[in-house]
């Protein structure tokens, strides 16, 4: 009777989870397919590289896309060393017991919370006007240069923002290691540092990398930080140095839903942009995944 009633309950449980997982997998796939209906039939290589016009109403995407590609570059390449070191130092260099860790890992979780507009006004007074202001004065510009919504102050207050989804997974990844591996090198002459980058290092790379797809799956798709530090609601040309502004694909696709003089003749754009934006989302993941199964590759044929 017992092993009967365990068998029930294991059975509910299992349909539950599966049920819980296919609802999931329905939904991304509901909302995946209303998006290519609605957009698939617009988007064309006029739409994709020609810029806006008509007031919004006509044209392509391109400086959005542009803009999008380049902001979620800028944003990888600003996290992931600070990412990746902070891990390192806590896993691999902090003593036990370290206030100064214990202070980060308690900065990293308030930071995973902290809603995103709150990233956004963070990135306007502590980057545009703090670094960019004392800058302009420190470089004897006249007008403001640095102190500006910018490209490069969008992508820092994003980094900032995907920081604690590198610092987590790296530290992840380097626990994942095992001690042997440190123990052995160490016991054949080599220092911490060389321990770290000719055997810790490439051991955690795939979970690095890992944190590198979270990071940009997070900022791609962000809107609210970058609505006061360098978006900008129409703009033809491309940004051409580290303190222009630029257009973004989700801030686009928002003006196109609540901003446009003729929401219902802007729905098809509107569709083909989310629809582009999605598809930029899953290339740049895709890039990042394939990296990190070639690594892992190379990894298990080194051992």
């Amino acid at each position: 009777m017992r092993h009967t009633w365990r068998r029930a309950v294991g059975g509910a449980l299992t349909s539950l989870t599966g049920l819980a997982a296919l609802l999931i997998v329905a939904l991304l796939a509901v909302i995946l397919l209303d998006v290519v209906r609605g957009g698939a039939g617009h988007v064309t290589w006029q739409f994709l590289s020609e810029p806006p016009s008509d007031g919004m109403m006509g044209g392509g995407i391109f400086p959005a896309l542009y803009g999008t590609a380049a902001l979620t570059l800028l944003m990888t390449l600003a996290v992931m060393p600070v990412g990746v070191l902070t891990a390192v130092y806590l896993h691999e260099y902090a003593p036990p017991g370290s206030l100064l860790a214990r202070a980060v890992r308690v900065a990293v979780v308030n930071l995973a919370g902290v809603p995103s507009i709150v990233f956004g006004l963070f990135g306007v007074g502590f980057f545009i006007h703090f670094v960019g202001g004392n800058m302009d004065r420190l470089l004897g510009y006249q007008e403001l240069h640095w102190g500006q919504p910018g490209i490069l102050w969008a992508s820092l207050t994003l980094a900032v923002l995907t920081l604690p989804v590198v610092i987590v997974s790296t530290e992840e990844a380097l626990k994942a290691v095992p001690m042997d591996h440190r123990t052995a090198s160490l016991a054949l002459g080599a220092t911490q540092s060389q321990t770290l980058v000719r055997v810790v290092l490439p051991g955690a790379l795939p979970g690095i990398l890992t944190g590198a797809v979270l990071a940009i799956s997070r900022g791609a798709g962000e809107v609210a930080p970058i609505l006061f530090t360098g978006a900008a609601y129409f703009l033809p040309d491309l940004p051409h140095a580290m303190n222009s502004q630029f257009m973004h694909l989700g801030y686009h696709s928002y003006v196109l839903a609540t901003q446009s003089p003729d929401v219902e003749a802007t729905r098809p754009l509107l569709y083909a942009t989310v629809l582009v934006l999605l598809a930029l989302t899953f290339a740049l993941n895709l890039v990042a995944v394939l990296i990190r199964a070639r690594t892992r590759r190379r990894a298990a044929a080194a051992h």
